[in-house]
């Protein structure tokens, strides 16, 4: 039996600490309760970190990512139509009608119209680059 005399804390496990654990239960030959014993988590707090991982929900931070961006001007104020010719490039491009086209290095077209809200346009993005 043991008796607890101060204040329990809840311990904070980094992003690291987490999937250097789960990567551990992945391993041949792998207890779930042995390693949930060895850092002295529950079984189920173990279950629920593998399936944030599996999710996609629990994952190493990625470096932010720059693409090449290329503008291109209306043909209205003189740029030549072979500009717009040249549009099947990898970035993002300026469509008429106030539209933006992004076209991914996989060759995925994205037109957005000015309607589109921020949070739209980064659910559709994220689900592209999968």
């Amino acid at each position: 039996m043991e008796i607890i005399t101060g204040v329990e804390r809840r311990r904070r496990w980094s992003l690291e600490e987490k999937l250097r654990i789960v990567a551990e239960t992945e391993q041949p030959g792998s207890g779930i309760a042995e390693i949930a014993r060895r850092y002295e988590i529950s079984r189920g707090l173990l279950w629920n970190w593998r399936s944030q991982v599996r999710r996609g929900v629990l994952s190493p931070e990625s470096a932010p990512v720059f693409l090449p961006v290329r503008t291109i001007g209306d043909p209205a104020t003189g740029n030549d139509a072979k500009h717009v010719a040249a549009s099947a490039t990898t970035g993002a491009e300026q469509v008429s009608g106030g539209k933006i086209e992004i076209t991914l290095p996989d060759g995925t077209s994205v037109k957005v119209g000015h309607d589109v809200g921020l949070v739209t346009l980064r659910r559709v993005m994220t689900v592209l680059r999968r």
